[in-house]
């Protein structure tokens, strides 16, 4: 086993186009910069520095400390072993090493930095300290429905809403069900707005409208034939709707009837199910905009996101894509099937890409990764050669596990196992490196899964690092970092 390794390669936004155009390159330009290392990434390190130095006018050193696994270092120790000779104007510590980096510019009268924690990210590195893309703007509501609320507690009605509003939402949709009247509708709407919450009422029970709207209810869906000569008196909103999908002319007597009765409303020409007229209904939204530019218009987005088995992310970024092109400016959205759970937090995050995008008329690609989930942005990988030779410069027994070329890569210095099945890797070498105690299994058997997952999915993998899954990423402590914390707490 081995909780400490040089960092494999792991997934980054790709750099920039120019990195001279870098403020912080732009900053480093001119001056000499002295970057240290362990022996195992001697060779690594120096490829990526050198590559980097041959895009911006700096000069470079690497010097290679006596340390095998430059993730070991300590500012301590560092102080001990480093002599520096020549002139330079910062120096680069890997970015695992521990301790107080101001002991080493006290005693060097130098600027002393961690840099990246993978060397692979020093292009990053540098350009990262641009002024990040701002993803705070938006012009696209979200109404968050919470679907059979007369089916639920109150308990889990607020528990439902806060999590939508955690992950974006707006307004929360109070959900009825048809063919039932629900008494205690006001009693609920009531309930969230003393939560702070905006609301508003699924439902054409008049009984159950009226009394949503008396306790806080601001917006009403929906409005048609049915009920339109009623609800104008409601003195809210109305979500104007055909009275079938495909009758636009239905469309247009409701928003005449709630206009004439001075019934402020938006209006939603339904968008049908993939095998149900999906691109008709997709082309009434344009047809609605262009007739209508000056009417607010909605899309109820759960039709696809709840309707398509497929993981909703990508669906809800395309979604967003379309309101934000043809101008609809609200969306309702729902969380009930399993692949859509996160859907509310996936258009929150599309809507802010897709308003940056066109507002900067660019590409929404290389700006924020937090909705690549199942694969990644990019791989990186070391090679066959320098994985080659790193095997045979290995002196010690911790393993070193890598992902690449469609193989997992299992070293240390009794051998090199390379395959596709982790069970047949773990008999191979621990049949050759010995057997092993409880706690050494459990974490290669735990790693080994890491890796299959990321050789099965075409993820980046890093040992002692978390998978990265977008926004649903749960931070992962190294193993180095929990014995670091464990040898503290002994302390």
């Amino acid at each position: 086993m081995t909780d400490e390794t040089d960092p494999a390669p792991r997934p980054t936004a790709p750099a920039a186009p120019s990195l001279k155009d870098s403020p912080a390159f732009q900053g480093t330009s001119g001056q000499r910069l002295l970057f240290l290392t362990g022996r195992l990434a001697e060779n690594t390190v120096r490829n990526v520095v050198d590559d980097v130095c041959r895009q911006v006018d700096f000069e470079a050193s690497v010097h290679v400390l006596p340390i095998s696994v430059a993730a070991l270092m300590h500012a301590d120790w560092v102080a001990r072993k480093l002599e520096i000779d020549g002139h330079y104007d910062r120096v680069i510590l890997p970015g695992w090493c521990q301790g107080n980096i101001g002991l080493l510019e006290e005693r060097f009268s130098l600027p002393f930095e961690l840099g990246p924690k993978d060397i692979f990210d020093l292009p990053e590195w540098f350009g990262g300290k641009k002024e990040p893309v701002r993803l705070d703007r938006y012009d696209i509501e979200i109404i968050a429905e919470i679907n059979h609320c007369p089916r639920l507690s109150d308990r889990e009605i607020l528990e439902i809403a806060r999590h939508y509003r955690d992950d974006g939402a707006d307004l929360i949709d109070v959900g009825c069900l048809p063919g039932e009247s629900w008494s205690r509708v006001g009693d609920v709407v009531a309930m969230l707005r003393n939560e702070g919450f905006r609301v508003s009422i699924d439902s054409f029970d008049r009984h159950e409208v009226q009394a949503a709207v008396t306790a806080g209810a601001e917006l009403v869906l929906s409005g048609n034939a049915s009920n339109r000569d009623w609800l104008p008196k409601l003195g809210v909103e109305v979500v104007a709707i055909p009275d079938t999908p495909d009758n636009l002319d239905s469309l247009d007597a409701t928003m005449e009837a709630l206009s004439a009765a001075g019934c402020p409303f938006r209006v939603d020409p339904i968008i049908e199910p993939i095998g149900f007229g999906f691109a008709r209904s997709l082309a009434r939204y344009y047809d609605v905009a262009r007739r209508h530019p000056d009417v607010a218009v909605m899309m109820g987005v759960g039709n696809i996101s709840e309707m398509v088995e497929v993981d909703s992310a990508g669906v809800n970024m395309l979604l967003a894509a379309i309101c934000q092109e043809l101008g609809i400016r609200s969306v309702l959205t729902t969380e009930v099937i399993n692949w859509a759970r996160t859907s509310v937090k996936e258009f929150d995050l599309a809507r802010r890409l897709v308003k940056h995008a066109i507002d900067n008329r660019t590409l929404p690609k290389h700006v924020d990764p937090q909705l690549v989930i199942l694969r990644d942005p990019k791989l990186k990988e070391f090679g066959e050669e320098t994985l080659t030779k790193l095997a045979a410069s290995l002196k010690d027994p911790n393993y070193r596990i890598f992902v690449e070329g469609g193989q997992i890569h299992v070293m240390n210095r009794d051998g090199y196992w390379r395959g596709r099945d982790a069970f047949e890797l773990f008999d191979e070498f621990v049949s050759q490196s010995g057997p092993l105690d409880a706690s050494h299994a459990f974490y290669l058997g735990y790693e080994l899964s890491k890796a299959v997952t990321a050789l099965t999915l075409g993820k980046q993998y890093q040992q002692d690092q978390a998978l990265q899954w977008g926004f649903l990423t749960i931070p992962e402590a190294s193993a180095l970092e929990r014995r670091h914390r464990r040898d503290k707490s002994d302390e």
